[in-house]
């Protein structure tokens, strides 16, 4: 699909279909999750596939959101920081998160890429969903993905206006220069 299309067709999926989703997929978007910027060539994302319907119950429910269980797998995306902080210190904090949202960013446009759909959950009890998946202390759970096929065709909602959100050479400045303002 072509790129500005898959963005465009990019939104959050809650209601899905009863059919299975093919793990090749799944993997598919993991690996170009996989391929996205990494701080000091020092990996932190790691990715927990779930396809045991008893755990996706027990993650909707430490998720507060039941349609997580109507998902044919669930992916949970997790930062482990360990090594980029050891190597920048405290900006290997921001560094493993920032990580995190590209790899996420990738992961989520292959899937719409796939004809498949998903919501970012990042609401959800953290101990709960770490016991569940038996992440260790010292990972950090990023988002939980049900990944399926959506039931309904629906469009994303509304997106503001770049022109309300960009800046020209300083916070706040919206003034462009002429140049830029016709290319805008």
């Amino acid at each position: 699909m072509e790129f500005d299309k898959c963005v465009s067709e990019r939104k959050s999926v809650r209601k899905f279909k009863t059919k299975s989703v093919s793990l090749k997929n799944v993997f598919s978007a993991i690996d170009a999750g996989n391929r996205a910027p990494i701080a000091g060539n020092l990996p932190t994302v790691r990715y927990i596939v779930v396809d045991d319907k008893e755990k996706i119950k027990e993650l909707a429910e430490a998720c507060g959101q039941g349609f997580v269980a109507s998902a044919g797998v669930l992916v949970a995306v997790c930062s482990d920081s360990e090594n980029v902080v050891r190597s920048f210190d405290e900006r290997g904090e921001r560094y493993a998160r920032q990580q995190a949202g590209a790899a996420i960013e990738n992961f989520l446009l292959k899937l719409v890429d796939l004809g498949l759909s998903t919501c970012w959950v990042g609401a959800f009890a953290d101990a709960q969903v770490k016991r569940v998946l038996g992440v260790p202390d010292g990972v950090d759970v990023e988002g939980v993905f049900p990944v399926g096929y959506e039931t309904e065709k629906g469009k994303q909602k509304f997106k503001p206006d770049i022109k309300t959100r960009v800046y020209f050479n300083s916070w706040g400045n919206k003034e462009l220069a002429h140049e830029a303002r016709q290319k805008v």
